[in-house]
């Protein structure tokens, strides 16, 4: 049954409104708070969750900040994302099925289109060249820690075009505030905007960019595909449009030539510098980055390229949307379009085997899947483990794959190791694959880690097959209980 909310999220507004409308889903404090280290620290308790430092809680409402030092007309907004029923209630789906409405809704893409005159993001404008220009006052980017190399925006929708083909392309990076006016950029190896900005550079050109904050989170999460499900050239909002069921309206730029998200409360327009580069922890010195999914803080890079900033656009007392490095706000907006792309694979090369897959919170939806895979017949044994060797081709920066029966719980943890206690032998249930490239921020990756990495950023992958053997299915049979209705005894039992 669809959502009859569904329709009315067309921007983070109309999503927060819809929150403010669910008990449980959105709290608020008019307490005045520093962006720098405190905002995180709050929220670090009251909902971060995932790999985040303990003590945590995991699935805890979305914050408003109303009251944000140094910055009066500027609420920020935290945790939108962090909780993966949440993130069902924006898309109309059960929250267990959101790996399979992502993986549909590749194939049925919408593409974005361009409207006419002034969006709502540009109710207000600020160029670079005003005196009083500083991207210091004018946006709050915290830092999450007191040890971050700067103020980070850590979810802008960065959207930028091959300056060859003109295909566009939007993901979220790590953006260190490091002047009035300059922005430094990590790019993690194989990211879609870096090989434009590669194009760009060796022609000697600056390459457009626009930064879109505050959106609708359907392009939260579509903006986190990656290849191969969306290939070089594929333009991820067209996938937010096929869950929204309509178009994403983009707006062209003020100062650019590249579009920015119509609906968005906060737009950065600049350029990525050919031949211009900068050490990211330059203001600071500590020699660290920011905390990454992994729960470690990242460390400061010292070469970056660096976007020079020439306005900034928003609508009027915008709302800026933040996130914590290491928290479930990651693990979904990564993790689900991540358990499309295996499914997709998986379902291409075996039919109707793969029931489900999870991208675990303690992964940071990154590193480690829980693959739900049905035996049907003595030929499907090995089966499951040649999925395993297709989730890792389908998704290369993930390190650990535990397989499971249709009888396990992915989603609960106990459940799945339950299924590792009874049903895994380690001597004849694990598979090696070492040697392999996986995610560069894990840092047991290392050449002092372990004597079989080579170099930094290898990893060996690993299988633990935690399923039963066909032939001896009958054997571990789950304790069946009496099917009851829970209500006739609990009326108000959820």
């Amino acid at each position: 049954m669809k959502n009859k909310n569904q329709n009315d999220i067309h921007d983070l507004r109309s999503a927060l409104a819809l929150l403010q409308r669910t008990p449980g889903e959105y709290v608020e404090t008019s307490t005045e708070v520093d962006p720098q280290a405190e905002l995180s620290g709050v929220y670090r308790y009251v909902g971060a969750g995932g790999t985040c430092q303990r003590p945590t809680r995991k699935n805890g409402p979305v914050m408003m900040f109303n009251t944000i030092k140094g910055f009066p007309q500027t609420r920020v907004a935290i945790g939108i994302n962090g909780s993966r029923k949440r993130v069902g209630q924006f898309l109309d789906c059960a929250a267990e099925r959101l790996g399979h409405l992502l993986k549909d809704s590749v194939l049925t893409p919408i593409d974005p289109k361009l409207i006419q005159g002034d969006a709502l993001c540009q109710e207000v404008v600020h160029y670079a060249g005003d005196p009083d220009f500083d991207l210091r006052t004018l946006l709050p980017a915290p830092t999450n820690t007191e040890e971050d190399a700067g103020p980070y925006i850590t979810m802008g929708l960065c959207y930028a075009s091959d300056p060859d083909t003109g295909e566009s392309d939007i993901t979220i990076h790590r953006l260190c505030v490091q002047s009035r006016d300059e922005l430094s950029m990590w790019l993690t190896p194989g990211r879609h905007i870096d090989a434009f900005r590669m194009k760009a550079e060796a022609a000697g050109k600056p390459l457009p960019i626009s930064i879109s904050i505050g959106v609708d989170p359907a392009i939260e999460v579509a903006a986190c595909f990656e290849p191969p499900t969306t290939p070089l050239g594929f333009d991820e909002l067209s996938i937010a449009g096929s869950l929204r069921g309509h178009a994403v309206e983009m707006v062209k730029c003020k100062t650019i030539n590249e579009r920015a998200i119509a609906h968005a409360e906060i737009v950065i327009e600049g350029e990525l510098l050919p031949d211009v580069r900068v050490r990211e922890d330059q203001n600071t010195n500590t020699g660290k980055a920011m905390p990454e999914f992994p729960g470690y803080t990242g460390e400061a890079k010292a070469a970056l390229p660096v976007i020079k900033v020439k306005a900034v656009t928003h609508r009027r007392n915008p709302i800026w949307r933040t996130t914590m490095g290491p928290g479930e706000e990651h693990v979904n907006m990564a993790g689900i379009p991540t358990e499309a792309s295996i499914l997709a694979m998986v379902e291409r090369a075996m039919p109707g085997k793969l029931l489900n897959v999870f991208a675990h919170s303690a992964g940071g939806g990154k590193l480690l899947a829980v693959m739900q895979f049905k035996k049907a017949a003595a030929v499907d044994e090995g089966r499951q483990r040649q999925a395993a060797l297709l989730a890792f081709a389908a998704f290369p920066e993930l390190k650990h794959v535990i397989l499971v029966d249709e009888d396990v719980d992915i989603f609960d943890s106990d459940d799945v190791m339950w299924a590792m206690q009874t049903r895994y032998q380690g001597d004849v249930d694990t598979v090696f694959i070492p040697g392999v490239r996986c995610h560069p921020l894990d840092p047991s990756q290392a050449a002092g880690y372990s004597p079989s990495i080579t170099q930094d950023g290898m990893s060996c992958k690993t299988i633990f097959d935690c399923t039963v053997p066909f032939h001896l299915k009958a054997h571990f049979q789950r304790s069946r209980f009496m099917d009851v209705d829970v209500k006739r005894f609990l009326p108000d039992f959820e």
